[in-house]
């Protein structure tokens, strides 16, 4: 189950439930309404079942959700369950604990807290996830420093969690400079474009993309700036861009910014946090040269100097300078997106993250692995399910 399905949770469960071989694993997809990642995984012929009282924020309709969920799993009697994001994780759990699911897994594609969160939001979710800890037989996480996050904030039981990276659709993304993404975005020609990817609200911090474009354009007047995503921040944004006298092109949702990025000469993510960041893969996978801000599993993407430059959080002066660098720099920017590209295309690609699935919940289940992937410590818990495996993403 996942709260919705869109952005990078959305996308790697959808990778993760079309990419499992269809002939060991009957896969459903179950979750709130919404997101444009729905129709494509019925065209795949994923089970999907949308739960409209399902939303992102906690109300009493959850207990309906929760009621809905412990019908499906036991109607159809699953024999995996696996969580993504904090609320369907929360629920997608506790209802497979009550239905005795024989294997459980929840996926951590970062943490469903932060700093800059109310001191009493902030513990609430904290105490939930702490609560939820011994309902799954396995924890993942999309990046090593998600993985340790989760064992320091005692989120998962120690040598419980295994990293599995967010896969990306490579076949998609064209793997160089695209002409024609460039002309798509309505950029002018021969001026740098700089843009970003992603939903226009407080966690990617728009405003301090636009605070950026605002001092890059005093030092290099004839650049170019785009933001391709929408968001309830939107407004905000157009306002002081309008103010700080820098002029940003907002294109609103495109269901093909993948290969729009192909159009950038720069992609920077301005996040406060961020699990890994599936835009900013996408933007390596397409040699694109990226400044990112160093939040939760970020680094691991982005190592400083060689495959991008990385800032702090909160900061659009230092990340407007180390896009200055970038634009006064060509030769190394190119250079940064290629080795960005070369470690995306050889760690991110489906295949290799649906392997690693296969390997996790065969050795839960006490089956031998069929495809190659990383070493899993067993869990105590084990059957041998029908063939083939009922796997319910949850």
């Amino acid at each position: 189950m996942i709260t919705r399905l869109q952005g990078g949770a959305g996308g790697n469960t959808l990778l993760s439930a079309m990419g499992m071989d269809p002939g060991r694993y009957e896969v459903w997809i179950a979750g709130g309404p919404g997101g444009e990642l729905w129709d494509r995984a019925r065209t795949a012929g994923v089970r999907t079942v949308e739960i409209r009282a399902f939303r992102h924020v906690l109300t009493p309709a959850d207990v309906v959700v929760l009621w809905r969920l412990v019908r499906l799993v036991r109607r159809e009697r699953f024999t995996i369950v696996h969580t993504h994001s904090a609320k369907g994780g929360f629920l997608g759990r506790l209802a497979a604990w009550l239905c005795r699911t024989p294997v459980v897994v929840h996926t951590f594609h970062g943490l469903s807290f932060h700093d800059r969160m109310p001191q009493p939001r902030r513990g609430m979710y904290r105490w939930l996830e702490r609560a939820t800890r011994r309902w799954a037989h396995r924890y993942l996480a999309v990046a090593p420093r998600v993985a340790r996050q989760v064992v320091e904030e005692r989120l998962a039981p120690p040598g419980s969690v295994l990293v599995v990276p967010s896969a990306v659709e490579l076949g998609r993304i064209p793997d160089r400079f695209d002409p024609s993404a460039r002309h798509a975005l309505g950029a002018p020609p021969g001026v740098p474009l700089i843009g970003t990817v992603g939903r226009i609200d407080a966690q990617k911090a728009p405003l301090d993309f636009v605070r950026m474009a605002a001092a890059v354009h005093e030092r290099f007047p004839d650049t170019a700036f785009t933001m391709i995503g929408d968001g309830p921040l939107e407004g905000e944004a157009r306002r002081l861009a309008a103010r700080l006298g820098v002029e940003v092109r907002f294109t609103g949702h495109r269901p093909d910014a993948a290969e729009l990025v192909a159009g950038l000469d720069a992609f920077v993510i301005t996040s406060l946090y961020e699990g890994l960041g599936r835009a900013l893969t996408e933007a390596l996978a397409a040699a694109r040269p990226v400044v990112a801000t160093a939040v939760n599993g970020v680094p691991d993407m982005v190592e400083h100097g060689a495959t991008g430059l990385l800032a702090e959080p909160g900061d659009p002066k230092k990340l407007a300078l180390a896009v200055c660098w970038l634009l006064e720099h060509p030769e190394e920017a190119a250079a940064m997106g290629r080795q960005g590209r070369e470690r995306v295309r050889s760690v991110f690609a489906p295949e290799v993250m649906c392997a690693s699935l296969d390997a996790c919940y065969r050795d839960l289940l006490g089956l031998p692995r069929t495809w190659s992937a990383p070493a899993v410590t067993p869990s105590h818990r084990r059957t041998t399910p029908a063939d083939p495996v009922r796997a319910y993403t949850a």
